[in-house]
């Protein structure tokens, strides 16, 4: 089976939902069909967390890309024009926890989270996104959770070809 006859089946089984499981929190959670050894990577090294954060159809580019994925380690992701993403990662736990700060939502900032389980070979990947309040929710719109269902089917794509090699 080629790699984009897998991806669709795989982006057609594993469905991404995103629920807001109470006023100051919004979660993410997908399968994938990678061990979470290569989830872990995928979102732990630049160069392939470039090639799947950014969701094409938005048209952006992720122009940089700084991670220094451990705990007390500081990541930037640079758009241009400005627009760069920011903070600290609070704990990092291969292959299963990274925990991060939003940094660039100033007093409205968010803390991330993403678990990893495996399952058989693949992983459950809960992503959470904690406000510091139901308004810095609300004025965020959900936080990343709306770009997650293309960005997910991205990752997909990454994980596919990082299993092939």
């Amino acid at each position: 089976m080629d790699a984009t006859r897998q991806s669709e089946t795989a982006s057609t089984r594993n469905v991404t939902n995103v629920e807001r499981r109470s006023d100051r929190e919004v979660a993410v959670t997908r399968w994938f069909d990678a061990p979470a050894r290569l989830v872990f990577e995928a979102w732990s090294r630049p160069d392939l967390f470039k090639r799947w954060w950014a969701p094409k159809s938005m048209g952006m580019t992720l122009h940089s890309c700084e991670m220094d994925v451990r705990t007390g380690g500081r990541y930037r992701l640079g758009f241009g024009d400005g627009m760069d993403f920011f903070g600290t990662y609070l704990e990092v736990t291969p292959p299963s926890r990274i925990v991060w700060t939003n940094d660039e939502g100033g007093e409205n900032a968010s803390i991330t989270t993403v678990t990893l389980t495996e399952e058989n070979g693949k992983t459950l990947l809960v992503m959470s996104e904690l406000f510091p309040s139901k308004d810095a929710l609300d004025a965020d719109g959900g936080g990343a959770a709306d770009a997650t269902h293309e960005t997910f089917g991205q990752l997909d794509e990454l994980l596919l070809e990082l299993a092939a090699e």
